[in-house]
């Protein structure tokens, strides 16, 4: 399963905690003062279409690398992929995503930074986990579309 957010939406030091190099830190609102004073605009926040093009885009680029999703949350601030093993480096993958979204936004009007750097990776090493992965980001979907948590 991978994860990135959209540019300004989820800074380290988030009182919600943030991932560092495959490591969660806890709230630092020093930090998150510091980043967000250091940021070069305002946030990003998907509206619908944006989040309907980065979801086609994501699902043409997998199928584009052979890569199989068995789950994609696209949201306003954040995206969830949950996909099969290819022979890539999971950097490659995630730049390949990025870069896709990234052009299909510029076309229809997206102008600026659209992606905080970097990703977070969590690997499936058992169907019980992949299960687990794949039902928290179809939540996402439920929480995104209904509002339901």
């Amino acid at each position: 399963m991978i994860t990135w957010t959209t540019y300004g939406t989820w800074l380290q030091g988030d009182e919600r905690g943030y991932v560092k190099d495959g490591k969660i830190y806890p709230g630092n609102e020093s930090l998150k003062q510091t980043n967000k004073q250091l940021q070069l605009q305002n946030k990003i926040r998907l509206s619908k279409v944006q989040q309907q093009a980065v979801r086609d885009t994501i699902i043409e680029e997998a199928q584009s690398q052979g890569q199989r999703i068995y789950a994609l949350a696209v949201n306003a601030t954040h995206v969830h992929v949950v996909a099969g093993y290819i022979s890539q480096p999971m950097g490659k993958i995630v730049a390949y995503y990025k870069k896709a979204a990234r052009l299909e936004l510029k076309a229809i009007g997206h102008d600026g930074k659209l992606w905080t750097k970097g990703y977070d990776k969590r690997f499936c090493f058992d169907r019980e986990t992949l299960q687990r992965k794949m039902k928290y980001v179809q939540r996402q979907n439920l929480v995104q579309n209904t509002g339901i948590k």
